[in-house]
């Protein structure tokens, strides 16, 4: 034991003796979480309409100040003529096209159907399918106001009976807001986690290769395992100081709910750091130089990040990228604490994450201490 905290001493000795340690352990991860939580806005406004009225009546006119008074859309251009439509398309002047037919308010009148033509400019898969999803609850909910609107002109004096119209009423759980920032944020606090606790784990044995001072370990009495923890335990106690500020910024820069069992939170995250620094560890002994094992951590923490279901649920994954997240440790650790920090589970309902985490971080390390030659 005596020999494990000479190792931790020596290691915090040198994290501190290097002054551009600091910022990346607790300044850095501060400006990534509030910038990128502000930046990554799943929401988009503002999108560009290009107004194609050839029924210029009461309905249609009804539809239109119901289109521009949602906040999403704006006008960018009317006309009547598909070739100025076109031309907004193709110079990005407009996101899509909303085109009112001939006789619409006339039919509606006499209750046939009628349909509208949108065109959505989709270079952008995402904005373009949002930009429809907008645009149907718009029109959904056109068709339930302004449809009972007309039936009331037609039969003067005439009220809706019970039963004409359903109402729907929804009540969003755990997010009632919808505020992205309550989904995005713990998220992207895991990342940040992740990252810092891989890349510096990842360069740290691999740096005493290159200055040298490896051989001078070898030739003592220190067992691989002492080494290993001796290596692990500093960054394991940062890790849990960055996650703690990030805790802290969640809360009062962004007012995120906590309303599960922060010891919980803090538990789990023990085991997880064991983990990826378990995973940094083994990519350190594989590597010759810092530069190798960069870019070898940035090869699996970019999958690890994509395919976490943080910017894409992964029930939206296909079927074999599903199974490839099973081993993905970002994606446990995601879900954990949106369960634990937004709905509250406690231990029956995440003791699942627990099992997985800490069989991955008993594998990862296992594999660290046998690949670690140690020669005198």
């Amino acid at each position: 034991m005596r020999i494990i905290l000479y190792l931790i001493q020596k290691e915090f000795l040198q994290i501190f003796r290097n002054k551009t340690n600091l910022p990346i352990l607790f300044v850095m991860p501060v400006v990534q979480l509030i910038i990128l939580s502000y930046a990554a806005d799943f929401e988009i406004k503002n999108l560009k309409v290009y107004w194609m009225d050839n029924d210029q009546s009461s309905a249609s006119r009804q539809l239109y100040r119901g289109l521009t008074a949602s906040g999403y859309f704006t006008i960018a251009g009317a006309g009547f003529n598909h070739a100025g439509a076109a031309a907004a398309l193709d110079r990005n002047e407009a996101d899509l096209v909303v085109e009112i037919p001939a006789g619409m308010e006339k039919k509606l009148v006499r209750k046939e159907p009628q349909s509208l033509q949108v065109i959505v400019n989709a270079i952008d898969g995402t904005k373009a399918g949002l930009a429809n999803y907008y645009f149907g609850r718009i029109l959904a909910d056109y068709n339930q106001r302004e449809l009972t609107n007309l039936e009331m002109r037609v039969v003067a004096g005439s009220q809706p009976t019970a039963g004409q119209v359903i109402n729907v009423e929804s009540s969003f759980w755990f997010n009632p807001e919808l505020n992205y920032k309550t989904f995005m944020v713990p998220g992207i606090l895991v990342l940040l986690v992740t990252m810092i606790g891989a890349f510096l784990s990842s360069m740290n044995i691999v740096r005493e290769k290159e200055i040298g001072t490896i051989e001078q370990i070898n030739v003592t009495p220190i067992q691989k395992y002492q080494f290993v923890i001796g290596k692990l335990l500093p960054f394991w106690l940062l890790g849990l100081m960055v996650l703690s500020i990030g805790l802290v910024v969640a809360k009062v820069v962004f007012n995120i709910p906590f309303v599960g069992s922060v010891g919980l939170i803090y538990a789990f995250s023990a085991v997880y750091l064991l983990l990826i620094l378990g995973f940094g560890l083994l990519i350190s002994t594989l590597t010759d130089t810092q530069q190798q094992a960069m870019f070898l951590a940035w090869f699996f923490l970019v999958v690890f990040i994509l395919m976490g279901g943080l910017f894409t649920a992964v029930e939206n994954m296909p079927g074999w990228a599903q199974t490839v997240t099973l081993f993905n440790p970002v994606r446990y650790f995601i879900e954990f604490v949106r369960l634990v920090m937004l709905k509250g589970a406690g231990w029956q309902e995440t003791r699942f994450f627990f099992a997985v985490i800490f069989g991955y971080a008993v594998l990862l390390n296992g594999l660290a201490i046998l690949n670690y030659k140690k020669t005198a």
